[in-house]
């Protein structure tokens, strides 16, 4: 069999896997930490995020910085994924809290009964993910499956899986302690998925202590087809 260079973009020929095809759901959470009412949002997620099967992860935005915080965990790269859902959802304009699952469904994350209704739905849901797994600590590899319309592509998430307390000092929380888990403090595209097997490189963690995921997702903010998550 050839064996193709590690580059950045890498084909392979199609992976075995013992364990049958299984993918977590994928709720994420887009909340700042000057947001009022993302508290008891954050807490719910929080929950989410000790539940088997369920990836829960907490993005911070930072168009609420003028009232007077500067987030501590926020990223431009992270408002541009929750832009991304606002289109393709049909909303519009972004809003905190807002949690969307699997990419196909958002709700205020002030609704929590709706959000554990949304997770449920998406764990019953009939779902035939590609196969994906970790070589090493420097590649993933993703199996074949059938592409959407529009195409599909592969993101590279590290997040911090400890609970973090955060000392808001000014604006609307200020005195609050805000506690968030599972933040996300890097997101990369890492390459288009066309259905066929294929490999891709993964960069070093910019920080230690991170968790790594892939998720393989419709272009544009469109449904999620796999997720797989490792702890570096």
């Amino acid at each position: 069999m050839r064996k193709a260079a590690l580059v950045s973009l890498i084909l392979v020929a199609a992976p075995s896997f013992a364990a049958a095809r299984s993918s977590p759901v994928l709720v994420e959470l887009f909340t700042a930490q000057g947001c009022r009412s993302c508290t008891e949002a954050s807490e719910h997620v929080n929950q989410l995020a000790e539940r088997k099967g369920v990836l829960a992860l907490t993005y911070s935005v930072d168009y609420w910085d003028y009232l007077g915080w500067t987030d501590t965990f926020a990223r431009p790269e992270f408002a541009e994924r929750q832009h991304a859902y606002v289109t393709r959802l049909k909303l519009r304009e972004p809003y905190t809290p807002q949690v969307v699952v699997d990419g196909r469904h958002e709700v205020a994350g002030l609704k929590t009964a709706e959000v554990d209704r949304l997770v449920r739905a998406a764990a019953e849901a009939q779902r035939d993910p590609p196969d994906m797994k970790f070589i090493g600590p420097r590649r993933v590899d993703v199996g074949s499956g059938r592409v959407p319309p529009g195409g599909a592509e592969v993101w590279l998430v590290r997040y911090d899986p400890k609970a973090v307390e955060v000392t808001v000092k000014g604006g609307d929380n200020r005195g609050e302690t805000v506690v968030q888990k599972n933040v996300v403090r890097e997101i990369r595209r890492l390459g288009a998925w066309r259905g066929r097997p294929q490999a891709y490189r993964l960069p070093r963690a910019e920080d230690e202590g991170l968790r790594t995921a892939v998720i393989v997702q419709a272009t544009r903010g469109g449904r999620v087809l796999g997720v797989t998550d490792r702890g570096d």
